[in-house]
């Protein structure tokens, strides 16, 4: 059974499964799931945790001894196991298919682990323990879903959370749902009557959204100007070597013209051969709706033109040259606006 972060609390304690599956690769939801079954397994006598990770050296003879072993202290085991890259090998998958087919009611197994795929979701082992057990897949949350978790935590917390006010955290902590937790604690202690104004919160909450090229990316695919932008002035802060982001951005240009040209010339696209899944198809057919083979001459253009430049001299502010060149990804009218790279391109 799969069951999304904000619906687990109510199931666990309702009924605890035998096995849970939390992977992905949001550390906040992830600790906030282990935390809730910790708690609750703890109030119906799991008192016995350990803790296992699976390396190169891993015996897993010792997660079967784990399942096995009674403490003098406790009949119930709590058994976390860490599998990194979510994938337990020829070895480790015969010992969790047998232990899914033997589920014992005083052994509790949560095993979590980094965003896994579709071939880890389809193997023996992995269905075995999801069909007993429960799975949570831990994605970062944007948009109505990452509000919507800050107005929960501002509510568990003790504070009124205003649309205002729940979309200034989200958009100063996205990507970023641990800094985002540790503001809201923070407001709860500046302001214990519960009711702080959107312009308290303002002063109050650093910016400390996390973003990589790849989120970037998408955002340009969508068309959000505002929200580039602000990507853009976090990576130039957090240091990220302005040639990574136009690396990312030819890519990506490269991808839409070819696109742009089957679909010109009336060709059917097929997704899979240019490496575009299913999730990510309708970011690239909105993109295609707006930029015309025109507007992607003159990012070819200017790609080129930023290239050049980078390789013959150095710039006092890329990431400028960078927006310039985002914002024709929306498409922004930015012809007017000259930049002087300082050499002849």
């Amino acid at each position: 059974m799969q069951l999304y972060p904000n619906r687990l609390s109510p199931q666990v304690k309702q009924s605890l499964a035998p096995f849970y599956l939390i992977f992905g690769d949001e550390p906040q939801q992830k600790l906030e799931s282990i935390e809730c079954i910790r708690e609750v397994a703890k109030q119906q006598g799991f008192d016995e945790r350990q803790s296992l990770v699976v390396d190169n050296q891993f015996d897993w003879h010792s997660l079967v001894e784990a399942t096995q072993t009674l403490s003098l202290f406790s009949s119930r085991q709590f058994i976390e196991l860490e599998l990194p890259t979510g994938k337990p090998g020829t070895e480790g998958s015969k010992v969790l298919s047998l232990l899914a087919e033997q589920a014992n009611p005083d052994v509790l197994l949560v095993i979590h682990g980094a965003k896994i795929g579709k071939d880890v979701q389809s193997s023996k082992w992995f269905k075995l323990l999801d069909k007993s057990g429960v799975y949570v897949p831990c994605y970062p949350l944007e948009g109505k879903q990452l509000s919507q978790w800050v107005a929960a935590q501002m509510q568990q917390v003790g504070l009124q959370a205003s649309a205002p006010i729940c979309q200034l955290i989200s958009d100063y902590c996205e990507g970023n749902l641990l800094a985002a937790k540790q503001e809201i604690q923070k407001l709860a202690l500046l302001y214990p009557a519960g009711n702080p104004s959107l312009k308290d919160v303002e002063n109050a909450v650093v910016d400390q959204s996390r973003f990589t090229v790849f989120h970037l990316v998408d955002v340009l695919l969508a068309g959000e100007a505002q929200k580039a932008v602000r990507m853009l002035y976090r990576l130039e802060s957090e240091g990220i070597e302005p040639t990574i982001i136009l690396w990312a951005l030819t890519r990506e240009w490269q991808t839409l013209q070819s696109l742009q040209f089957l679909r010109g010339s009336g060709q059917t696209i097929n997704w899979n051969q240019h490496r575009i899944w299913g999730n990510r198809q309708a970011l690239y057919q909105h993109a295609l709706q707006r930029l015309s083979m025109q507007t992607l001459q003159q990012l070819q253009t200017k790609l080129a033109q930023l290239d050049h430049a980078i390789k013959q001299t150095t710039i006092t502010r890329p990431y400028i040259e960078l927006c310039h060149i985002c914002l024709l990804f929306i498409p922004c009218d930015l012809g007017a606006i000259h930049l002087d790279y300082g050499v002849d391109v």
